[in-house]
């Protein structure tokens, strides 16, 4: 058997290439949206991508499946799994519980683990010339690394009012049946640490059935359901806007996107010309450098392994935008913008001078100045963190206004005050205190936020 795990860092999502050497066939689970990494795997390896599965309809990225079938010629096999309502609309395999995939000389079990949607199904695998037993089971988002999928982005993400507490039980079933296999069998989940799909993912990439039974807070609630539900549904992430489309995008057809594209490298005629009509720029620069200098109105989303998921946050997806980065970056993030469907960029200019437009400089204050406007009546400061790290600890008369939903809440600044906002350590303050200014909201941002604020012993408290 030939196995390797794909990590894409910036959505912290993982797919899988598993194949019998033997045949020469070839299984890819949970693919992302940019192929050319399974078929390079093939190619190097000699074989042929046979077999395409998914574990479920996914919120979190735009699966490549229907690329890389279009590719390849192989055949999609998902789950007819979770009623009229979970059903993808486009030609695949359908699969039940208890089918199985043949790859040659291994098989691939379908368990159905509903919970985190009503379709989720697992793959067990079993590597018949080495041993008749399961060894491996894809997990998708059911049971990860020290946590489980969440049941809640139906009703939040995606406007399914009344499914989260019906997710949490069928979760709560589904880990019984999980529990019931091999403690040697490995399990290699859809997400590792970072991804909203679940509020504490471990870093390591897998795990095995018996470990999990140890340290995952899941089974430690082997008898008690509504105890299990209560702890499954509090605390759990903002999932991000674009999680709705996702879930749409990844069920309908859709145009496919089969390579990466090239994008224009804008004259400064050009980017005026669009700057004028209103396109959205998004500075990709590190917070440091769009502080000093930064062109009125745009938006400053640093292209680190985070970058998709503010992007997706912030932009909408039937509107164009502009990237400020560098040619040797292009292809990076248009890689990360693919991978969850964000695919309008008009084009990218690689430096905000020499345009012709006056650009402008954000205020950025340290501890000292931060802790002076702490009890001020004429002072708000605003913490840019999700709720529940607020509610686990933030600064005195704080109010908490998350970045991601910031320009739909925009009433709850008081612009009749000297405004500070703060987050952990100063990435999303930055693209706050963008957003507030494209708005005409001048704001000081308390850069190193919490992180400093802690590590200096400061006071906090929690609500």
């Amino acid at each position: 058997m030939y196995f390797q795990h794909i990590y894409d860092k910036s959505l912290a999502q993982a797919s899988y290439f598993i194949g019998c050497q033997a045949k020469g066939e070839a299984i890819v689970i949970d693919a992302k949206r940019d192929i050319g990494t399974y078929l390079e795997i093939a190619a190097q390896n000699n074989m042929k991508i046979t077999h395409i599965a998914e574990t479920h309809i996914h919120a979190d990225f735009l699966a490549g499946s229907r690329e890389l079938a279009a590719v390849t010629g192989a055949k999609m096999y998902l789950s007819d799994e979770g009623g009229e309502d979970w059903q993808y609309e486009f030609d695949h395999a359908g699969l039940k519980h208890g089918d199985t995939i043949k790859v040659g000389n291994l098989t691939l079990e379908v368990l159905h683990t509903p919970g985190h949607t009503p379709e989720s199904i697992s793959f067990l695998l079993t590597d018949h010339p080495a041993t008749d037993e399961p060894v491996m089971i894809f997990t998708g988002d059911f049971v990860f690394v020290g946590d489980i999928g969440r049941p809640d982005l139906l009703e939040k993400a995606a406007g399914f009012t009344g499914t989260q507490e019906k997710g949490a039980r069928q979760m709560y079933e589904s880990i019984q049946r999980f529990a019931a296999l091999p403690a040697y069998v490995q399990v290699w989940p859809g997400h590792g640490a970072g991804s909203a799909c679940g509020k504490a993912l471990g870093a390591v990439p897998s795990s095995t059935v018996g470990y999990e039974l140890i340290r995952n807070w899941a089974f430690q609630y082997k008898n008690n359901e509504r105890g299990f539900v209560d702890y499954l549904l509090e605390g759990q992430p903002e999932p991000p806007t674009y999680f709705a489309m996702m879930k749409h995008l990844n069920k309908v057809n859709r145009p496919l996107l089969t390579e990466v594209p090239k994008h224009k490298k804008l004259s400064k005629e050009e980017f005026n010309e669009a700057y004028k009509k209103g396109i959205k720029v998004i500075d990709t620069r590190n917070k440091y450098d769009f502080a000093k200098e930064h062109l009125p109105g745009s938006v400053n989303i640093q292209g680190n392994n985070s970058f998709a998921t503010w992007c997706g946050w912030i932009l909408s997806y039937d509107e164009q935008f502009i990237l400020v980065a560098s040619q040797s970056q292009m292809d990076d993030l248009t890689r990360k913008l693919m991978r969850i469907g964000l695919d309008n960029i008009y084009g990218f200019v690689e430096d905000v001078t020499g345009l012709g437009i006056e650009t402008k400089s954000n205020e950025v204050i340290d501890i000292e100045e931060f802790a002076a406007c702490i009890g001020k009546e004429n002072v708000q400061i605003v913490d840019v963190r999700g709720e529940s790290e607020y509610k686990s600890g933030h600064v005195k008369g704080a109010d908490n206004v998350f970045v991601g939903t910031l320009e739909r809440n925009l009433d709850k600044i008081d612009t009749g005050k000297e405004v500070v906002i703060h987050c952990q350590s100063g990435d999303r303050s930055a693209i706050a205190q963008s957003l507030l200014e494209k708005h005409g909201i001048k704001v000081k941002n308390y850069s190193a936020g919490m992180k400093e604020w802690n590590e200096k012993g400061n006071e906090t408290v929690k609500s």
